[in-house]
This record gives structure tokens, C-alpha cells and sequence, in this order.
């Protein structure tokens, strides 16, 4: 069954419809932007019977039910009580500038290129249509609220339209009577009857063209599901901003009396906490998305209706599956937020407890977002159990595992309902390991690719190197102590690139993972470009450091590599020792070997 008419429909008609409510803006899109430049450029377009585009209506009245409003400038026209019969899903920009411009007698809310907010009129200067056709952009005035042009810093009034006499003997039309202009024409008939038939040339022209103007318009049937509207407004939103899932749930629970923006973002007049903030709290869960809270959300739900299910005769399988996708998010209820919210809040909060645990202290440090939400999710279900040690290292493996394995970039809304679900048939059943537990590898050669510390397994293996108790190489503190403290740290070469460029080195190498390590920018400054056998002596000998060679090499083993061969400056004996020790941190953490390839062993 087509879900959707592709049809015409008169310029004059969408705006009536417009003015008395019967179309009106689902509650996610978002308002009004329109500069006086493209205005301007529209008026032009119409009147010269250029094409401006579709406009896609949907259908109201279905099983999908959004607040709504009307469009900008008719909000104390229309009556509240008044339903609209089609919603806007796409050209809401160009409808409410022609609905401001020439369709209401107040000035139009607008701003200049550069975003000053101003109120202008518009204007067509009728000679200027007629004796210019080719350049009818220059024949488009606007002035401000007061129907005045105004020079010299706003001294000299230029061009005074403050009266419709003064619009009819200087022959300026304002744009608000296009659609309909006899009072005018009877003001023009009094004040200048000789100038009429200059009029009447100007209404054939370009007025008329605005009266028989029409817009291809698709109309989406009612019975559209609310994930295919959330598609397709993306896929013909051109404002420069996605819908998101977030924005079409609130539209959604307000139209059951409910403000979820309040709830995550605090509402706008009275100073209480929002969700948001409550949750941002805790410093590792920071930029915590509202869609993401959601997935969790649905996860949640999703699980409650698997539970209550019946089982497939055929397959021995349950019909509804544990969900994260977007059409499962689109499809909650109302309820179904009341019910989950404040636990899986509590379940974020542990999740800032369990990182904390792993020895992360800054979102920066973080692997993946994605990979918090079947992990709050998890824990909200858990409850305190999450601390007990038979638990809690399965969570750990399955993290780390996530983590190094690199599983959760892209696409995961599969692998977090997967997660979701098997970790928690995995602490009832040790055999009933995860599929990300299982199927997560890391090959030793990975760590020569590793030059990016934003990567998953970058960020990884620096906690990893970290939580063993990594000290500085000048202050007398654990590196991520120091972090704490906010003392300046970064991650720097082992061996120096200058130093390697000089040997001949390739960079690829010298960048990797395996020559890096983290500590402070005092001890970076020491180091120079110099080879380690050079700066290792220097740092030692530094009167605030003062350190014997044994002291020294007890800090060097902290950052997991090999103090000998440092100090004998073998580089590839350096990185080859290194693979290895950095191979043990990860098989500790996933709890199953690195594999080795001949060559590496």
C-alpha cells in the first residue's frame, strides 16, 4: 500500500490553511531562521514563477501523535483547541516566510546576514518591476517597523511608507496585500487614479503570479509509522541539523502531557537540577546523550515484554526481541520512561562507580560511549550485585574485551541488545559467555598500527599501563595521581622522534604505541631529542630528582617496558620487549592469550 500522494496545491491554499490552523509544525522541528537575504530572494522566485521546491505534508489524525504548534507568527491567531490536518515535515522555512511576508499585516521577525534580529516590511517598488523585469531582485525594499527607510545612521528617513497614502503616491506595494489587495487598489484609486493603469501592469506581472502560484506538495498518509517519518525529515531536512530520536519521543510524550526536555534539560524558568545534570555529576559521565539514555531505556522495556511473551511453537524462541534500534526507541510509551528512568539514572551512576574501578578518572579516557549504555543497563537490572567479585569480573572482562577487541565502533545497536541480554544469562550460566567476550581478538601486530590516541584500543591500553602503578620520570607521584592533581601530562615518545629520524628509523614505528608512554611535561623536557642513554643520566642527575640507577629503572618498569634495553638504546630488541609486556596487560584484561604469529614469538 503507497504511503504517500504526490500532488499540487495552490500557493493561495496552503496559506489560508496556514492562518487558520489546519496546517501546522509537528513540536521537533525546530524554529524559524530565515535571514532578510533569503526572504528576499523567495519574493523573487514566486514572481518570477521559478520552482521553489516540494513541501511534504503529513497526514494527522493517525496512530503516531506529536504536539504541535503553529507556525511562527500565528501563534496568538490560532486557537489552542484548533487540531491541525496536516503537519509540515518539510519546507517550514519557505511556508512561514510567505506566511510572514505576505500573508500578515505585522512585521516580519527576521535578521540580517550576520544574525542581528530586526523587524522588517516588505515592499515591491512598482516602477521598478515594470522598467526592470530582468533585475526585480533590486525592485524588493524592505524597511523597519516604523515602514521607514532610514540613512546616516538612522537620521535621514529615505523613504517614508508609514501610511498606505504614502504607500500609493510613491507606488511602493506592500507584500502583505499580494494575496489580496482590493483596500489597497481603493486607497491607489483615490490618491492617484492617474497611476492605475501603471498599477494595473504591476498586478499582472507580478502579482498574479503569486495568486496562481503552485507547489508540488507529497502528503504522507496518516498510517506512516513514526520511524519512517523520522527518516525521511532527515532526509529532507536541509537546515544543517539531523533530527534526532530525542527530539521525535518529546514531540511524542507531549502529546501525552509529558515535557521529557524538561526532565533531561531542566526546565527554562525554575532552577531545578535536570536529569542531564544529576548525571554529569559524576565527571565520567559527561556528554552522556539523551538518545543514548533512551537506548537504555528501551533496552530496559524491550526486556520486560521479551519476558512476557509467548513463546514461537515453531522455534522454541520468544517473538520480541531485546531491542536498541531506533524504530524500538520511536515505538516506547510513556510508561515505559516512568517505570525506567530513575533506576537506569542509579545504573549510569554505578557505571561511573565501575570505571572508576577500572581506573578511569576523565571522559576523555573513555573507549566508547556506546559501550555505557548495555553496561548502565546491566547494572540497573543488578542492582548492588554488580559488586559481587564473581560478577563484576565478567563485567570487567566483557568491558575490556569491547574495548580491545575494537567492537563497539559503528553500528552497535545489535551488539548492545546482544550484550544486554548475554551478560545477564552469563552470570546465571558460566558457559553462556557473550559473543563479544568470545569473538574479541588482539593480535600483536595491532599495536604497530596504534598511532592514534583517540582509538578505542589506544585509550585502552594506556589505562592498562596506568593501573599498574606507572610513577613519573620527575615527579615523585603515580601518573594518574598526578592527573588527579591536575598536573600537565601528556603521552611522549620513548625514544625521541628526532633522535629516530636521525637513526634512520621509519615513523610509522617510531609513532606506534609501543615507543609512547605517558608522563609529565617536566620529565618530557629533559628528555630533549636526545637518545635514552643520553637523557636517562641527565633526569637522574637533576637536583630535585636524585635518583641511583636502580630507583630509576623501578620507574621505568611502571610504564610496562624494558629499563635495560633503554639504556642501551636497541631500539627494535626495545619494541619487540614491549610488544610482549603490553601483551600480557591485554591477556590479563580479556582473559584469553595474544595470540602470536611466527616471527613474533
Amino acid at each position: 500500500m503507497a504511503t504517500f500522494d504526490s500532488t499540487k496545491a495552490s500557493l493561495s491554499d496552503l496559506l489560508r490553511e496556514i492562518k487558520k490552523g489546519k496546517i501546522q509544525l509537528p513540536d521537533f522541528q525546530r524554529g524559524w531562521i530565515w535571514d532578510d537575504d533569503h526572504i528576499r530572494d523567495l519574493l523573487v522566485s514566486i514572481a518570477q514563477s521559478f520552482p521553489i521546491g516540494a513541501v511534504m505534508l503529513l497526514e494527522a489524525g493517525g496512530e503516531i501523535r506529536f504536539e504541535t504548534r503553529p507556525v511562527e507568527g500565528l501563534e496568538n491567531e490560532v486557537s489552542k483547541s484548533q487540531l491541525p490536518e496536516q503537519l509540515i515535515l518539510d519546507g517550514q522555512q519557505r511556508l512561514t516566510t510567505l506566511t510572514q511576508a505576505i500573508s500578515l499585516d505585522g512585521p516580519v521577525r527576521t535578521r540580517t546576514a550576520k544574525g542581528k534580529e530586526i523587524k522588517r516590511y516588505y515592499y515591491f517598488n512598482i516602477r521598478g518591476a515594470i522598467d526592470s523585469p530582468e533585475a526585480l531582485e533590486e525592485a524588493v525594499v524592505a524597511v523597519d517597523e516604523n515602514r521607514q527607510l532610514r540613512t546616516n545612521f538612522g537620521r535621514d528617513v529615505e523613504l517614508d511608507l508609514s501610511t498606505t497614502e504614502l504607500e500609493c503616491r510613491q507606488l511602493y506595494f506592500p507584500c502583505s496585500q499580494i494575496m489580496e489587495s482590493d483596500d489597497w487598489e481603493n486607497t491607489l484609486f483615490q490618491c492617484s487614479p492617474d497611476e492605475y493603469p501603471v498599477y494595473m501592469e504591476f498586478r499582472k506581472k507580478v502579482l498574479n503570479p503569486f495568486r496562481t502560484y503552485h507547489l508540488p506538495v507529497i502528503q504522507l498518509k496518516k498510517e506512516t509509522t513514526k520511524e519512517a517519518v523520522c527518516l525521511v525529515f532527515e532526509k529532507v531536512n536541509t537546515g544543517g541539523v539531523s533530527l534526532t530520536v530525542f527530539e521525535l519521543v518529546t514531540a511524542s510524550f507531549a502529546a501525552d502531557g509529558y515535557n521529557l526536555r524538561d526532565d533531561w534539560f531542566g526546565p527554562r524558568q525554575r532552577k531545578i537540577e535536570s536529569r542531564r545534570e544529576r548525571l554529569e555529576e559524576h565527571g565520567l559521565l559527561k556528554e552522556i546523550k539523551a538518545t543514548e539514555f533512551l537506548q537504555g531505556i528501551t533496552l530496559l522495556h524491550t526486556h520486560e515484554l521479551r519476558k512476557a511473551d509467548v513463546v514461537d511453537g515453531k522455534t522454541g524462541k520468544r517473538v520480541r526481541p531485546v531491542s536498541a534500534k531506533r524504530a524500538d526507541i520511536l515505538r516506547l510509551p510513556l510508561e515505559a520512561w516512568h517505570q525506567w528512568a530513575n533506576d537506569l539514572e542509579n545504573g549510569f551512576r554505578n557505571v561511573a562507580r565501575f570505571l572508576r574501578q577500572e581506573c578511569f578518572y576523565h571522559r576523555r579516557e573513555l573507549p566508547y560511549s556506546t559501550q555505557l549504555v548495555p553496561l548502565a543497563a546491566v547494572l540497573t537490572r543488578l542492582g548492588d550485585r554488580w559488586r559481587e567479585p564473581l560478577i563484576y569480573d565478567k563485567l570487567a572482562r566483557w568491558f575490556w574485551s569491547g574495548v580491545l577487541g575494537e567492537l563497539y565502533g559503528g553500528a552497535v545497536e545489535t551488539r548492545v541488545a546482544n550484550d544486554y541480554e548475554e551478560l545477564l544469562g552469563w552470570f546465571e550460566d558460566d558457559a553462556a559467555v557473550p559473543r563479544t567476550v568470545r569473538d574479541a581478538n588482539f593480535q600483536p601486530e595491532r599495536f604497530d598500527t596504534l598511532r592514534s590516541r583517540l582509538s578505542a584500543a589506544y585509550k585502552g591500553i594506556n589505562i592498562l599501563v596506568l593501573r599498574e602503578g606507572a610513577k613519573d620520570w620527575f615527579w615523585k607521584a603515580g601518573i594518574q595521581e598526578l592527573d588527579a592533581d591536575e598536573v600537565t601530562l601528556d603521552i611522549h615518545h620513548i625514544f625521541p622522534r628526532n633522535w629516530c629520524k636521525k637513526e634512520g628509523i621509519d615513523q610509522g614505528r617510531y609513532d606506534s604505541i609501543l615507543n609512547k608512554t605517558q608522563i609529565s611535561y617536566k620529565a618530557n623536557r629533559k628528555i630533549g631529542g636526545d637518545a635514552p642513554s643520553k637523557y636517562l643520566p641527565r633526569i637522574q642527575a637533576e637536583k630535585h630528582v636524585q635518583l641511583d640507577n636502580i630507583a630509576m629503572d623501578q620507574l621505568l618498569d611502571s610504564h610496562a617496558l624494558s629499563p635495560e634495553l633503554l639504556r642501551k638504546d636497541a631500539f627494535d630488541e626495545f619494541l619487540e620487549d614491549r610488544r610482549h609486556r603490553l601483551s600480557r596487560l591485554v591477556e590479563r584484561a580479556m582473559g584469553k592469550p595474544v595470540v602470536y604469529f611466527t616471527g613474533l614469538a
